[in-house]
């Protein structure tokens, strides 16, 4: 009996526990459609913001944002340099040329340090053979 009560109580639990954390079909999208809004926002907008963007109908769109709204965004083709209006629920995955700080200047450091390993070495060999 004891045992019958325990497995009931531990199925009530995960049926609450599953339950708290399902999202509609509805808040899904708007959590994918703000996540995509965040994501151009850091790209900015401008010739230098060039994205590639996939939608949710398998269409592929490059070119540049030049503007972002509230629902929407303008996408300026790269090829033909038409404007396009796409909405955020619409688009299943971007992706910039952008690099982030943190990486920049990782590459600064690396080459940096590439220069100063090189100045080290070679004056280290003239040294040696009297250059």
């Amino acid at each position: 009996m004891f045992k019958k009560i325990i497995s009931l109580t531990l199925m009530v639990l995960l049926l609450q526990t599953s339950a708290a954390f399902a999202k509609t079909k509805g808040e899904k999208e708007t959590q994918a459609a703000e996540k995509v809004r965040t994501g151009l926002l850091k790209f900015g907008t401008g010739p230098d913001a060039r994205v590639e963007l996939k939608l949710r109908d398998k269409t592929k769109l490059a070119g540049y944002v030049s503007e972002i709204g509230a629902e929407s965004f303008t996408l300026i083709s790269a090829k033909t340099g038409e404007a396009a209006v796409v909405a955020f629920p619409s688009v299943a995955q971007v992706k910039g040329n952008h690099l982030s700080t943190g990486a920049k200047l990782a590459i600064g450091a690396g080459i940096a340090a590439a220069v100063i390993l090189t100045l080290i070495l070679v004056k280290r060999v003239c040294n040696e053979s009297s250059c």
